[in-house]
């Protein structure tokens, strides 16, 4: 039985939604910073996604720390992949947009747990 391709999308929070974005999800420990809850474009907030509060300032949006941010992060979703479970049925429904609050568009969290998704959505290749 073949599944339909996943389609996950990264987007800053600000930017319009748009209609290829199917379902919308924050996927920040931190709500957005003058976002008011009642204006919020997105229909579901997943904070235990979110790197740790001690990852994320250790980090604090250092490129130079990215590939160890990308490492560390990994290694904390795959400590808890329980709370991946919402956004994994999701992806398997139709497009999902992962919502971020970061200035830096190649550089966050959004990033690296969209591509940990597709990565456990994708079909294993026998070896």
């Amino acid at each position: 039985m073949s599944h339909p391709p996943v389609t996950i999308h990264t987007r800053r929070v600000y930017e319009p939604p748009q209609p290829t974005d199917g379902t919308r999800v924050l996927v920040d420990r931190l709500w957005p910073r003058g976002m008011r809850k009642e204006d919020a474009p997105f229909q579901l907030w997943i904070r235990d996604v979110a790197p740790s509060n001690e990852l994320r300032h250790w980090f604090g949006h250092d490129e130079a720390r990215w590939d160890e941010f990308r490492e560390k992060y990994i290694a904390e979703l795959s400590t808890n992949l329980s709370s991946l479970q919402p956004l994994l049925d999701m992806a398997r429904q139709g497009p999902l947009t992962l919502l971020y609050a970061a200035h830096d568009e190649a550089h966050n969290n959004a990033i690296v747990l969209a591509a940990y998704l597709k990565d456990l959505l994708s079909p294993k290749k026998p070896h």
